[in-house]
C-alpha cells in the first residue's frame, strides 16, 4: 500500500504540471533512452557483433513504447503516443513515398548549401572519428545500424511522445514548432550542426508533417533512417570520400549547382503534392494520457 501510495503521489505531482511540459520531457527521455543506451554499447564494445545486442534492445524499445510491453493500464496511452496503428495500403504507398522526396529535398539543401559555403569537413567529421578504426564492412554495418537506431528512438520521441499530446491539444502547427525546436537544439551538441542548424529545423518540420499525416512514425523512421545513411557516409564521414565540389563563387553557377537546385525543387513539390494524397482511414488511437486514476489508488 504504501509503494502504491507513492506512485500515485508521482503521478498526482506529473499530472500538475502543463501538457506541453509533459510531453516535451517525456519526448526528450524516450529518445535519450534509446540513442544513449545504443551509444554506450558501440563506445564500449567497439566490435561488429555490437549489433546483435544493439538490435536486442531496439526490439525492447519499439515494443515497450509502442504500448506491447509494459503496464496494461498505461499500454493505451504508450500506443497513442507512439502512434501505433494498423495502415492501410493507400497510407503505405504514400507515406514511403513522401519519405523519398524528404530525403531527396534535405540532400539536395546540403548540396545547394555547400556550393553557397565552403563545406566545413573537419567540423563534420570530428565526431566520429571512431568509424576510421573499423575496417570498412564494420564501419558500413555500424553506420547503418546507428542511422536506424537514431531515426526509430528520435521518431518515437520526437514525432511521437512529444508532438502527438500537443497536437491532440493545441494543432499541428505548434506541435510540430514546439517539437522541431527541441529537436534542433538536441542537435547542437553536434560538431556539425551550426553550419546546418535551418536544415535541421526543416527536416523536423516535414517529419513531423509526415507523422501528423500518415498517423504513423513508420514512414518517418524510414525516411529519417535513409537520410541518416546518407549523412553518415558522405558529410559526416569519409567513408564516400566526403564531399569536394567548391562553391559557385569560384567556379561560377555551373551545371552541378542547377541540377541540385532543380532537384530540391522537384523535391518540394513532390512531398507536399504527396502529403496532400495521404488520408488516415485508420486514425491512431485518440488517446492522451488517460490513466484510470481510480486503478492508481487501489
Amino acid at each position: 500500500m504504501k509503494k502504491f501510495a507513492t506512485s500515485g503521489t508521482i503521478y498526482s505531482m506529473w499530472r500538475r504540471l502543463p501538457l506541453v511540459v509533459r510531453a516535451v520531457l517525456s519526448g526528450l527521455f524516450v529518445s535519450g533512452v534509446g540513442v544513449f543506451t545504443w551509444g554506450g554499447l558501440i563506445s564500449r564494445f567497439p566490435f561488429a557483433w555490437v549489433v546483435l545486442p544493439g538490435l536486442f534492445v531496439l526490439w525492447a524499445f519499439w515494443k515497450f513504447f509502442s504500448g506491447s510491453w509494459g503496464s496494461s493500464l498505461l499500454a493505451q496511452t504508450r500506443k497513442a503516443w507512439f502512434r501505433s496503428t494498423r495502415l492501410s495500403p493507400s497510407t503505405w504507398k504514400w507515406g514511403i513515398t513522401a519519405a523519398i522526396f524528404f530525403v531527396m529535398v534535405i540532400q539536395a539543401s546540403f548540396v545547394i548549401t555547400f556550393r553557397l559555403i565552403e563545406f566545413p569537413a573537419a567540423k563534420f567529421t570530428a565526431d566520429y572519428k571512431l568509424f576510421d578504426t573499423f575496417p570498412l564492412w564494420v564501419a558500413w554495418l555500424l553506420l547503418v545500424m546507428c542511422s536506424v537506431v537514431n531515426a526509430v528512438c528520435e521518431e518515437a520521441g520526437f514525432r511521437g511522445y512529444m508532438q502527438f499530446p500537443v497536437e491532440k491539444k493545441y494543432g499541428p502547427a505548434t506541435a510540430i514548432a514546439i517539437s522541431s525546436i527541441l529537436f534542433t537544439l538536441i542537435h547542437l551538441t553536434h560538431t556539425w550542426a551550426l553550419p546546418i542548424v535551418p536544415h535541421i529545423f526543416f527536416a523536423s518540420v516535414l517529419l513531423g508533417i509526415l507523422a501528423w499525416k500518415s498517423g504513423s512514425l513508420i514512414p518517418g523512421i524510414i525516411g529519417h533512417a535513409i537520410l541518416d545513411i546518407f549523412d553518415y557516409s558522405v558529410w559526416w564521414t569519409d567513408l564516400t570520400g566526403g564531399f569536394k565540389h567548391q562553391t559557385i563563387f569560384k567556379t561560377g553557377v555551373d551545371i552541378h549547382f542547377i541540377i541540385w537546385v532543380l532537384i530540391f525543387s522537384f523535391g518540394i513539390f513532390a512531398f507536399f503534392g504527396v502529403i496532400g494524397r495521404l488520408r488516415r482511414s485508420d486514425e491512431a488511437p485518440q488517446v492522451l494520457v488517460q490513466e484510470n486514476e481510480m486503478q492508481l489508488m487501489h
